[in-house]
């Protein structure tokens, strides 16, 4: 079984990498595609406001890397600013840019749920009233890549965790690190994508923005013998919406990925 990972680059690259040396058939389709924002202003001036924060919030190990990528030369990073991150490559992401491990609150690595649910498990007993927090993400490269609305289909656990905080009485505030894009396909990936919607690949998503871009790529693409492994229920309806046949879902770790995809043969 041939095992298509439609995560970003670098990720895409690790996670083939990381399937193939468990002995899986791997190939690497990225759906997404992140480059920094054209506009670093508001990012700079986001960390010469950092002392008033009390949180941060970073969306995914990309908003991270670009949001330091855009750091101005001798801009600190407060000692008691909470950096709050959806999962472990998050939290790999921030102690490699040099973020002390305890400064970092993410859900247990061993919990196997990486979403805004979980981060608000964890960060919501120290939350009061008037903190102030910065969220960190990314942004559609171009018009027409969102959902209905403008909404992107990636952020919806970004909204949901906004609409709590305030509700717990703090300030909420957004910055753009990154844009996100649709691939740019070659034509032998136009055709793997194509060949892959009916020859018995596992397409396996991440992410429900991949699904978006796919299906935006291929309008009239028939996927009722298309497979799909998704890390998260919300993907997991995605792709069945999308009209992928079978979707099975995993909980998000590469190990429990590669269990899910062997309990299938």
């Amino acid at each position: 079984m041939r095992v298509l990972v439609t995560r970003p680059e670098p990720e895409c690259a690790q996670w083939v990498r990381g399937l193939a040396a468990r002995g899986l058939q791997a190939q690497a389709l990225p759906l997404i595609r992140i480059v920094p924002v054209q506009e670093s202003a508001p990012v700079q001036q986001a960390w010469q406001q950092l002392p008033q924060r009390d949180a941060l919030m970073f969306v995914s190990g990309a908003a991270a890397v670009h949001f330091f990528a855009a750091r101005p030369a001798g801009a600190p990073m407060p000692a008691g600013l909470r950096c709050w991150a959806p999962g472990p490559g998050t939290v790999a992401a921030l102690v490699r840019l040099g973020v002390p491990a305890g400064q970092v609150d993410a859900p247990d690595a061993d919990g196997g749920q990486f979403d805004s649910e979980a981060l608000w498990r964890v960060v919501q007993p120290a939350v009061r009233a008037g903190w102030r927090v910065l969220v960190v993400r990314g942004g559609e490269e171009a018009a027409g890549e969102a959902e209905p609305g403008g909404r992107s289909p990636q952020g919806q656990g970004r909204d949901w965790l906004a609409r709590t905080l305030e509700q717990a009485g703090a300030t909420v505030e957004f910055v753009m690190a990154y844009e996100r894009g649709g691939p740019l396909w070659t034509a032998a990936e136009q055709a793997l994508a194509q060949a892959a919607a009916a020859d018995g690949t596992l397409w396996l998503f991440t992410s429900s923005q991949a699904l978006a871009h796919l299906t935006a790529r291929l309008p009239r693409q028939d996927w009722r013998q298309a497979r799909a492994m998704a890390t998260h229920p919300r993907i997991a309806q995605a792709a069945r919406d999308a009209g992928f046949g079978v979707v099975w879902e995993s909980r998000p770790r590469l190990e429990e990925v590669v269990a899910s995809i062997e309990s299938l043969a």
